[in-house]
This record gives structure tokens, C-alpha cells and sequence, in this order.
């Protein structure tokens, strides 16, 4: 059985692949095939990197960010490069596919209208309730309330944000907007400031 060793940032490579003790019905992509909603995170991700040792690969991915999903998808490609066994083309099939997900809670269409705070709140929400840090986002809109594009205004510290007036404007002129919506989080996760 292979363990995660720090020091090696990533599986040894010395031992028989996992996947080719599984019998087929245990092995990732099969169970993804069947029941991708019953597959644990290692085996979500095995199925995604493919090969030999995939297993190894998605546990060590996952112990080098303490098996936190929400610290995968906030870090950059060339972080999950890191993690032996991850080249750059695989680091960007994981940060694509963990965005494809997030994609799940957003209007399909491609420029979203915007009739009321809740559609605003529905566009952005999920995204960023999981950053760690305060960010401020204008939503820039046309004359007819739909989504010309999302601009990051400013990234604060964990519970401050603090922009000029001039900056929240500045992209809505350069864009012709029409209208803006100023969005900010809060990674507390308390709704008001204390």
C-alpha cells in the first residue's frame, strides 16, 4: 500500500499500481460511470487524470491541499503541478472541470438578464462563497439588464475591502455599461459586518 510522503510531494512509484489490484466494478471510472454521485473525491479525481496511477496521484493531490475541495479549486495550475504526477495539461483539466462544476448553480444562457437582486445573487454566489479573501465585483449591464461582464473592482484581506469610487466607474465607462451592480462577499460568512 502506497502513503503519502511530504518530502516526495507526490506517490512513490516503485510498488504495482492500485488500479491494477481493483477488479473493474471498484475501479474510478467504472464507479463514476455508474454512479458518479456515489464516488468519493479520490476517485473523482482518479477518473478525471486517467492512467496507471491515477489512484496515488489523486490521493496525493488531495492530502498536499488536506483533502479540501474549496482550496483545489482556489489553486493556481501551477500549484497542482506541484504534486508528482500532474503535468500543466493535467492542472488545467482540474481547474476546468472544478469551474465546469461551480458552472452547475449559474444561468445557462450566455449573457444572463438581470430582473432583480436574487438573479445578481444566483450569478455570483456560489463562486464567491469560496474565496478566503474580500473581493469587490461590478457587474457591468446594457440598456437591457443583461450581463456585458464581471469586473474585479478590488481583493481586500479577510474581512476589509476598502476601493476608490473612481475604480468601481472606471470599467463601467470604458464598457459603455448602462447600468452596474456593486457585488463584495463576505469569507466570515456573516452577512453584515461587525
Amino acid at each position: 500500500m502506497t502513503t503519502y510522503d511530504p518530502s516526495v510531494q507526490g506517490p512513490t512509484f516503485y510498488e504495482q499500481p492500485k488500479l491494477k489490484t481493483l477488479p473493474l466494478r471498484e475501479q474510478p471510472a467504472y464507479r463514476v460511470s455508474q454512479n458518479a454521485a456515489a464516488c468519493n473525491l479520490t476517485e473523482l479525481l482518479a477518473a478525471m487524470i486517467g492512467g496507471q496511477r491515477q489512484i496515488e496521484i489523486s490521493e496525493a493531490l488531495l492530502a498536499r491541499f488536506d483533502g479540501d475541495i474549496r482550496r483545489l479549486y482556489l489553486a493556481h495550475p501551477d500549484e497542482l503541478a506541484t504534486v508528482r504526477g500532474i503535468g500543466p495539461a493535467t492542472a488545467v483539466q482540474i481547474k476546468a472541470a472544478l469551474n465546469l462544476g461551480l458552472r452547475l448553480n449559474i444561468p445557462s444562457e450566455e449573457r444572463p438578464t438581470i430582473n432583480s437582486p436574487a438573479d445578481a445573487a444566483a450569478l455570483l454566489q456560489y463562486e464567491m462563497s469560496l474565496l478566503e479573501k474580500e473581493h469587490l465585483r461590478v457587474l457591468l449591464l446594457d440598456r437591457r439588464n443583461r450581463v456585458l461582464d464581471v469586473e474585479e473592482i478590488y481583493q481586500g484581506s479577510v474581512n476589509s475591502s476598502q476601493v476608490r469610487v473612481g475604480e468601481i466607474f472606471h470599467a463601467a465607462v470604458g464598457r459603455l455599461a448602462s447600468a452596474i451592480i456593486i457585488v463584495h462577499n463576505h469569507p466570515s460568512g456573516a452577512p453584515r459586518s461587525m
